[in-house]
Order: structure tokens, then sequence, then C-alpha cells
């Protein structure tokens, strides 16, 4: 179980406060899969993040009697000097003390399912980014939790890794449950029972996947619809990239201006 109870995030630009969400609540019960939908932007990733222990709120509570995975895919948890070695060894002797033979079981899962030969003892700093999304797949996946957060990583690495993750995901189900972002929509249906839409800081709960895919939809052409609306009504603004374009194309020529005189004052 996980229930959101008055959640909000905020950040500051340009001296403004911006609400990715404000006083969001909602529950996901014991056995249930969720798809969480919404558009770039929306805060589906800022959500996962909070729930799995990596950011805070502003203000607000996440309650759970589970053990929650942090978001299946998560680099920033690297170290990027250690090889994904050091690093595997480092996540499982936080969770398995010096357990050695669990150790390096865990070594062992991460190394056969990331499948990166020799870089696996290379720094994980100067790894491609495929080769660091199979990592840290791998990694999410050799440990046992209630619920998984899961971001979009199982559109990462080539076909036949693509097949292994959908593979081990659907093995994963059988014990678990996942909290899920994935902008292939139909992707979702196979794992999870219900969605979620989060559209302007506020959720739209669904019991059925494909009417919460075409509500989706409806709310991007809508969203898209009234940007153009706005655009439209202030004609004569200028875009923040024309203006610099501007000032700097005036100041280009003050400099052009500057070096004839100084030639001619020279000459």
């Amino acid at each position: 179980m996980i229930e959101v109870k008055n959640l909000t995030k905020s950040y500051i630009h340009n001296g403004k406060r911006n609400y990715v969400f404000k006083d969001l609540s909602f529950k996901i019960n014991t056995g249930e899969s969720v798809a969480l939908i919404g558009g770039n932007g929306a805060g589906k990733s800022t959500l996962l993040r909070i729930i799995g222990g990596m950011d805070f709120p502003d203000s607000g509570k996440v309650y759970t009697d589970k053990k929650i995975s942090w978001p299946v895919g998560l680099k920033g948890g690297f170290q990027g000097s250690l090889s994904a070695r050091e690093n595997t060894k480092f996540v499982s002797m936080i969770f398995h003390g010096n357990e050695k033979e669990k150790i390096q079981e865990k070594i062992n899962f991460v190394e056969d399912f990331a499948d990166i030969g020799k870089y696996f003892d290379k720094p994980f700093k100067n790894y491609s980014d495929g080769m660091r999304s199979r990592v840290t797949f791998a990694l999410s996946m050799a440990f046992d939790f209630d619920i998984y957060l899961i971001d979009e990583v199982s559109a990462a690495g080539d076909f036949i890794f693509r097949e292994k993750c959908a593979k081990i995901l659907k093995k994963k189900l059988t014990s678990s449950d996942f909290l899920m972002v994935n902008h292939n929509l139909w992707s979702l249906k196979p794992l999870c029972q219900k969605a979620f839409i989060l559209n302007k800081g506020k959720i739209i709960e669904f019991d059925n996947i494909q009417e919460a895919i075409k509500e989706h939809k409806k709310l991007l052409r809508s969203n898209k619809k009234n940007q153009s609306s706005r655009k439209q009504n202030n004609p004569n603004k200028k875009s923040r990239r024309s203006i610099y374009s501007s000032k700097k194309l005036e100041l280009n020529k003050n400099q052009i201006q500057l070096s004839d005189r100084i030639k001619r004052e020279i000459k």
C-alpha cells in the first residue's frame, strides 16, 4: 500500500514559484500495479523520486507499509570513478552487510544480466548511455522489493535486451507491484491493472488503461490548442531567443564601429 497525502512540490524560476503539483493525494492498494501517465513536464519522474525517497516534497507525506525500490534505472546513485562491479558490491553491502555469498550472488546476477563484457570492471563514468541503462536496470532487478518504481527503463538497449527486460518484469509482477511510467503507452497494458493521469498537478484515476490513454491523448490535444491560442493572443511578444539575438546583433555592430574607429585613429 502507498498513500500520498497533500503532497506539494515546487521550484523557483526567474523569481517566480512554479508548482509541479499541489496538495496531491491518492492511494494505491496492495496487489495493484498502476501506470502513471502524463505529458512532458507533468511531474511523473518527480513523483516517483519522492515516493522512492530520492527527492523531498515542500509539504505532505508518503505513507507505506511495504518495501519500495529506488526508481528503477536511476543513474545518479552510481559513483562514477568506481566500476559496475564495485558499485554493485557497495549497494549489496548496504543490504547484506558482510554476507559474502549473497554479495557475490548479486554481482554475478548484474554482470550476467547487463552483459557489457570487460566494461563491467571499467569506471562507470566512461560508459555509454546504453551501458549505464543496462547496469542500473540489472542492479534494480537484483533485489526483491514489494513495489518497483519504474521510469522508462524498459526502452533502453537493443531488441534482445528489451526482451530480457520484459521477461524479468513479468516474473517480478508475480510477487510485486509496479508504479510505472513509459511514453510507449500500450506497453503499460500487460503490466498494469489501472492508470493515473497526472495533469496540471492533479491525479485522475482510471480502472481501465485503454480509457486512460484515450483521455490522455484528448488532454494533450487540448493543452496544445490552449498553448497555440496564448501565442496568437501575444503576437508582438518576442521570444527570449529573438531578444537575445537582437541584442547580440546590436553588440556586434557596435564592436565593428569601434574597431573601424580604432583603425582610423591608428592610421
